[in-house]
């Protein structure tokens, strides 16, 4: 196979070593002259980039300074994201995503996936062939139509495809190479980017979700013919769109929701290890949830499944689950929910006070999936824990400000008395004398794992199921001293780890469900630990191999 030579080697992240080529390289490459005189280890230049980093005032400078280390050397990001992850994941996702999205437009530098537009419609199957990469097994893709908290921000969605798949890796190890983030534009109704002339997507409010039915049936067909080993991950959806979405490919096609399934897979988790902390099981809880949209439904979804395990039947576990949104209590009298709303619509007086829900219905558990900051109040939390001797608060919306309630207010308002874990991560609390540590419960502990069986298993379908036992795999890992300071999700810095035991307890189920389409290994363990990306610089530099 040819080689890229000079300064077209230099240009491409993949093959970049930047000052790491040797003597032999930069001959053989005509490098000559275009690098530094020097050989220098990867770890040399993790050092450099930790000491750049350093310089960096702002976590989205920070964030902007790993996006072009990516852009140019795709190794040495991976390594050095690898190298600390507790440190760098709130830096290139959780919370700093959310920023990096708002400003998506005004920070942008080169292109980075693929853009694909609703004007291109007829033609989709032809784009997708412009990608260089010819074997894509995970697209992670979004309309920009509800991204984290923050709402239709259209194209400045992008960076959490982007970021999505950065975590593929840096928490799994799915090799690069075989990730594509993409953005589907069907225009936006923000004024705001509609405005704004350094905005990066098409100047259009959207369209009726037949005409955007129409546009993703096209994709989702075109992407089975063009990547034909391909699972597509949908992520930051509306509320209905991503349900319905789901439901329109799950069983022709492999396609998950991280917003629907990767969310329920790790609160499951969260709940899991808070039924063993109380000595109790998921079965013995009753839940209340604010917020009815995509998360909140594919959480009681999965949760559900979850109950009728432990050996509830499917209406027993509906009956524990309780649902509160914008116009209230949702019960049975309410007239404007949509049909996957309305199982957990039970007979209740009609409320729109949520302290007067919680006192009335005693859920053992809240759940905030509502984005809006501050939601859970002291009224709130002093309620819940009112009718709990161990309330289970679990405050999920992010970033930071869209937290229901922060872990400080949790442990404070309860006495010290709640099970607490939100979205992103808040420090160790201290109180009472005692040491409470919050968890976080982020999708990034379950959906790169789930990815990675995929990658490894070639699985064809993905499944409910595959997440219910991710969030069992999950929350085993979480050591009894852990346990007992409240912490409901295993420590950050062993992700790689952690996730890949999960993967092989997923991807035994995927093999013993007939998905898998490769031979069986005898040890699960270590055929998932082959397949895992390390970032090592190539001995051999092809042209043919392109980043995501």
């Amino acid at each position: 196979m040819s080689h890229k030579n000079g300064i077209d080697l230099l240009r491409d992240s993949f093959a970049n070593k930047s000052t790491a080529f040797t003597e032999d390289e930069k001959e053989r490459y005509g490098l000559v002259g275009l690098v530094p005189d020097v050989t220098e280890t990867e770890d040399i230049q993790v050092q450099r980039v930790l000491l750049q980093l350093g310089t960096k005032s702002t976590d989205l400078g920070r964030y902007i300074y790993l996006i072009d280390l990516l852009d140019h050397n795709e190794t040495l990001f991976y390594r050095t994201i690898m190298s600390d992850p507790a440190r760098f994941l709130p830096i290139i996702y959780d919370p700093t995503i959310g920023e990096a999205c708002l400003k998506f437009g005004h920070i942008y530098r080169q292109p980075r996936g693929m853009y694909l537009s609703i004007t291109r419609r007829g033609k989709v199957k032809e784009i997708l062939k412009n990608w260089p990469q010819k074997d894509v097994r995970f697209i992670c893709v979004t309309d920009g139509g509800r991204i984290l908290g923050l709402g239709d921000i259209g194209a400045n969605g992008m960076g959490i495809p982007i970021g999505k798949l950065q975590l593929y890796t840096g928490c799994a190890g799915v090799p690069p190479q075989y990730l594509l983030p993409m953005y589907l534009d069907a225009g936006t109704n923000n004024e705001q980017y509609l405005h704004d002339p350094l905005y990066l997507g098409l100047r259009q409010t959207r369209p009726s979700a037949e005409a955007l039915y129409s546009f993703v049936d096209e994709f989702v067909e075109a992407v089975q013919e063009v990547f034909p080993k391909c699972c597509i991950h949908f992520e930051d959806w509306t509320g209905s769109d991503a349900v319905h979405l789901l439901e329109r490919y799950r069983d022709k096609y492999c396609v998950y929701n991280d917003d629907v399934q990767g969310t329920a897979g790790i609160v499951l988790a969260g709940m899991i290890n808070a039924a063993k902390i109380k000595g109790t099981k998921l079965s013995d809880e009753k839940y209340l949830f604010l917020g009815a949209s995509s998360a909140g439904i594919g959480l009681a979804g999965l949760l559900c499944s979850a109950l009728v395990k432990e050996g509830l039947t499917l209406e027993q576990a509906q009956s524990q689950v309780y649902m509160f949104d914008v116009n209230g209590l949702l019960e049975s009298t309410r007239t404007d929910l949509f049909d996957f709303q309305k199982i957990y619509a039970h007979k209740h007086k009609p409320t729109r006070d949520f302290v007067a829900a919680i006192e009335s219905i005693r859920p053992t558990t809240i759940i905030g999936v509502s984005t809006v900051g501050g939601t859970f109040t002291q009224a709130v939390v002093e309620a819940v824990s009112g009718v709990n001797e161990r309330p289970v608060i679990l405050a999920l919306s992010n970033p930071t400000e869209h937290a229901e309630c922060t872990a400080e207010q949790a442990y404070t308002w309860s006495k010290g008395k709640a099970i607490y874990a939100a979205g992103v991560q808040f420090p160790p609390v201290h109180f009472n004398g005692q040491t409470f540590l919050p968890g976080q419960a982020n999708n990034f502990y379950i959906f790169p794992a789930v990815g990675m069986a995929i990658f490894a298993t070639q699985a064809s379908r993905v499944t409910d199921e595959m997440f219910i036992e991710a969030a069992h795999a999950v929350a085993d890992q979480v050591p009894p001293d852990l346990l007992n300071q409240g912490l409901l999700y295993p420590l950050q810095s062993g992700i790689l780890e952690i996730e890949i035991q999960t993967a092989a307890r997923v991807a035994i189920l995927v093999f013993d469900s007939g998905l898998a389409r490769v031979k069986r290994p005898k040890d699960m363990v270590a055929f998932i630990r082959e397949h895992v990306y390390k970032p090592e610089y190539a001995a051999e530099l092809a042209i043919e191999t392109t980043p995501a």
